[in-house]
């Protein structure tokens, strides 16, 4: 059943439509409508029917989490569920993920969600982390991604370009504060992460990368050895699930050959 359009829908729809950096004629050509019907709609003067709104929600490539918040502001129901990733319609999925960390073995990988906490994570992440640690540190569940590098009562001491990374992070997480709308919780949380001393300063200052560089590494001083790595992040192709569209999988790999040797010799805690 549709309900009345809310007047916030408008302003909702201009909102996206400027943090992708378009103009009303740039959403009207791509997604095959006039220049005046996308006026009318961010105005009031026209309501858009739910085949409009998924057409435009997927021009602007929302999240499929904004996709429903644009549907119900439009009036009508989500269309995208949501679910636990431990629940048995994903099953199929965790154990897909499961499957790509247990062969990424022995280099480290894990899964975290649109906060960057941990869900799911291979052996070798698990035996590297606590040798990451400071004696006497203490992890609070979910292990956040973002925390363990800024956070420096974790792992961040061991980071030799602490800097380097602290600005490549902290403006990723700094750009999804921007989104348009982004609840309360989350942008607490990420401001949050932000606010640990230090990283508002490394973001700021203009950070050159290393020599001849290819990407950044992340460089770790442990055991008296410097370690390096890089990772790659992969996402669920077509997803229609929210908690699916949102998973992000880090594999982790050797940038040099004594990482290599230090990841294949590292002594399992089982």
């Amino acid at each position: 059943m549709v309900k009345n359009v809310s007047p916030a829908f408008g302003p909702m729809l201009r909102q996206w439509r400027a943090a992708h950096g378009m103009s009303q004629l740039d959403l009207a050509l791509t997604a095959g409508v006039s220049s005046r019907h996308i006026s009318f709609i961010e105005t009031g003067r026209s309501r858009p029917s739910r085949g409009m709104v998924l057409r435009l929600a997927e021009t602007l490539e929302l999240p499929l989490r904004e996709r429903n918040a644009l549907l119900v502001t439009a009036g009508f129901a989500p269309v995208f569920r949501e679910s636990d990733l431990a629940s048995g319609d994903l099953s199929p999925i965790r154990r897909a993920l499961e499957l790509v960390l247990a062969s990424h073995d022995p280099f480290p990988a894990f899964v975290f969600d649109r906060a960057w906490n941990i869900l799911l994570a291979n052996r070798a992440h698990d035996r590297l982390l606590p040798a990451l640690l400071p004696d006497g540190a203490e992890l609070s569940e979910p292990v956040n991604v973002v925390q363990l590098v800024l956070d420096p009562a974790l792992v961040r001491p061991r980071i030799v370009n602490w800097q380097l990374v602290a600005h490549v992070l902290g403006h990723r997480v700094q750009r999804q504060l921007r989104a348009p709308l982004i609840s309360p919780g989350l942008r607490e949380h990420f401001e949050q992460l932000l606010s640990y001393p230090g990283v508002r300063e490394a973001m700021d200052e203009v950070q050159a990368p290393p020599d001849a560089a290819v990407v950044i590494p992340l460089e770790l001083e442990l055991a008296g050895r410097r370690l390096a790595w890089f990772s790659t992040i992969a996402t669920i192709g077509t997803p229609q699930d929210v908690t699916v569209d949102e998973l992000c999988l880090e594999s982790m790999f050797p940038a040099n050959d004594e990482t290599e040797r230090f990841a294949r010799t590292l002594p399992t805690t089982e």
